[in-house]
């Protein structure tokens, strides 16, 4: 898998099982960085570090990346990412649709099938 494609290119679609590798991925620098805040006690008193901030703030580009590759492979605009905003229904309509329903068959304006080369 070419990571720097996967969460630097807005071109092109991936599949399921790329988009999970890469939520996972970026799951795991969060959780790193919200460890060391806490081993490097820079947690303030709300529960909030300076190091996961910097990871979080880093991590927007590669997450907007992933999530519109997905929508991409389901034949829509990555602008589709940004349901996110309305709140319980956004993130449910983009679990289903992004984590586990399938793309289009064949190429679509994206690009051609990720499960078919």
């Amino acid at each position: 898998m070419d990571w720097t494609y996967l969460f630097t290119s807005l071109e092109g679609r991936i599949g399921r099982q790329s988009y999970w590798m890469g939520v996972v991925a970026i799951s795991v620098i969060g959780l790193v960085a919200a460890l060391l805040d806490v081993v490097l006690g820079t947690m303030n008193e709300n529960g909030y570090g300076i190091v996961s901030a910097i990871a979080t703030i880093v991590l927007i580009y590669p997450s907007i990346v992933l999530y519109a590759k997905r929508w991409h492979d389901r034949g829509k605009s990555g602008w589709w990412t940004l349901i996110l905003l309305v709140p319980v229904i956004g993130g449910l309509w983009m679990l289903i649709e992004c984590g586990f329903l399938r793309g289009t068959d064949g190429p679509n304006r994206f690009g051609a099938d990720p499960l078919r080369g």
